[in-house]
Formats: C-alpha cells, structure tokens, sequence
C-alpha cells in the first residue's frame, strides 16, 4: 500500500494503559467519569481498565468497580487486560464485551510483565481463548516488546512472527503489537511488517505505539501506508508501563485523531469531546497532557481574545 487509508479505527486506551503507570492513585469515580466521557466521542473500542492483583499493579485495584459503575453506550465495545484465568473469571463477571491476553516477545521482559517465560505465558492464555470463544467474547492477544525490550535491547522479529502465528492458531481474533518501548523509528515499522508477511497482514493487525522518543505519530503514518487501519492510543497521550522503565506516554488519541483530520482520514471521533474528556483526567491528575494537539486546543480555548 502507497497511500493513506480512507478510514482507520482507533482504541483507546487510556483508563487503562494511560493510568497503570501514574504515580497518583486516580479515585474510582473519576475513573468512571473519564470513560462515560469517553464513550461519547465517537470511539467505537475503550480498554477500560486491566484485572489484575492490586499487589502488581494497585493503579487498578478497582476494576470491578470501575466497570459496574460505566455507562455503557451501546456502540462501544468495552474491554480489559487479564494476566491469567483469575483475572478471566472477574472479567468475565463484571460483563466484559472482549478481553485482552498477553505475551512479551522478549524473555526477560516477559518474566517481568507476567512472572513466566513466553512458553509459559503462552500455555497461560490457552484455557483463558478457548473460554471466551465458547462464551462469544472476542479475543485481543498482545504482544509487548515487538521492536526493542528494556532489557535486552532489540527484539528478534522472527520470535514476533512466531507468537503472531501461535496466537491466530489459538483462535484470537485480533493481535495487537505492542512497541512498549516508544523507540521505533519508521523504518523499524516497515521491517516489522516485511517479517509478518504471510502470517499476520498489516489491516489485520492493531499498532500500539508509545512515544518515548517522539516518533509515534510518524510510525503510525508509515504504518498506515504498510496498511494498517487500526491503532491503540491513550487520551491526552497518557501512558507508560510499570515494567518498561524510560518507556513515555502512548500515543495521544488527539495527536493521532488531528493527523487523520489534516489528512482527510475517517475516525468517526469528535475532536472536541475528545479534548473535554481528556481535560476531565488532566485536572484530577493536576498536570500537564503531552499530546500536541491537546495542547494547542487547550492554548486556542485559553487564549484572551483580541
């Protein structure tokens, strides 16, 4: 593919990949608030949060709360993270419309983020597919680490390919590479891609981009134009992970919802309630977001009239 798509689907991620990593403990209502606000923008896919034991991550404590207490808007699908079957079983509990599976393409880094080898967290997300696919939930299998691991620099893209496969085996609907680091440039997208060929297309494919070193949003063009249409990205690009030290905020919902805009590119997203969400966590969290195009709209409506 030579050129931009007419239309991309975005998920985003931020009540749960954007608040894991904040320092601040973010009230459960206010949770709830940022995600009711959410799902009135347009977005048809929100991570609401991840089911894990408060010990590892106290940031989600709260997930069954958090997702009794949501509004849902019929045309979103809402979905959560779970590291093996306990998790599941909560998730399964509070009603989730899919649930997210995960494996690292790294070793160390997969000891770190789930406390077993790739094989092991492999064996881990078998019982955990063949159970939502006899309760009809869909399927998000995740890979972390798909261009470099904190731990052991670049990552093999073969070992990518090779999960990517036993993944699709499983029956996982749709697979989503994680570039957990936020170092990629893109060239390093392209060459992901050449290695997926023949078992993963790129319009099949979700990107996950974090944006460490500030080439996201530039990954996420050359993607599009390998032909990826779909993206996971974080409101006000919140974001960060609590086992990939350096890693920065995820790609901003705004920043990439900006870029299709310019471009002409569907999103079905309105930026402006978009931006009010967004500035709903940015009170609570008495900081700044890092999303440019948040920024410059926040500068725009601040700004004292002539």
């Amino acid at each position: 593919m030579t050129s931009l798509p007419k239309r991309i689907q975005i998920t985003e991620v931020g009540p749960r990949d954007g608040l894991q990593n904040q320092a601040k403990l973010i009230p459960t209502n206010k949770k709830i608030e940022l995600i009711d606000a959410l799902s009135l923008t347009g977005l048809r896919s929100i991570e609401v949060t991840a089911f894990v034991h408060p010990k590892w991550i106290p940031q989600l404590s709260d997930a069954d709360e958090v997702f009794a207490g949501i509004k849902r808007n019929e045309n979103v699908k809402y979905s959560a993270l779970v590291p093996n079957e306990r998790g599941w079983s909560r998730a399964l509990a509070a009603g989730i419309d899919e649930v997210g599976v995960l494996a690292a393409a790294t070793e160390t880094f997969s000891m770190r983020n789930t406390n077993t080898s790739i094989k092991g967290s492999m064996e881990r997300i078998q019982p955990i597919t063949r159970h939502a696919a006899s309760c009809g939930i869909d399927v998000r299998g995740y890979i972390s680490c798909v261009i470099e691991c904190p731990y052991e620099n670049k990552t093999d893209l073969m070992v990518v390919r090779l999960i990517a496969e036993q993944m699709l085996d499983m029956g996982i609907s749709t697979i989503v590479l994680g570039e957990t680091v936020g170092v990629a440039v893109p060239s390093d997208i392209r060459k992901l891609y050449d290695v997926l060929d023949g078992v993963l297309s790129p319009e099949e494919s979700v990107l996950h981009l974090h944006n460490t070193h500030g080439h996201a949003l530039e990954c996420a063009n050359e993607a599009m134009l390998c032909g990826v249409v779909q993206f996971d990205t974080s409101c006000g690009g919140l974001g960060g992970c609590p086992y990939a030290p350096g890693a920065e905020g995820n790609l901003a919902t705004e920043d990439l919802v900006s870029f299709a805009n310019k471009e002409g590119i569907e999103t079905g997203i309105d930026f402006d309630s978009l931006a009010s969400a967004s500035r709903l966590i940015e009170q609570e969290l008495d900081c700044n977001l890092k999303s440019t195009a948040y920024r410059a709209f926040q500068d725009a409506q601040t700004r004292p009239s002539e």
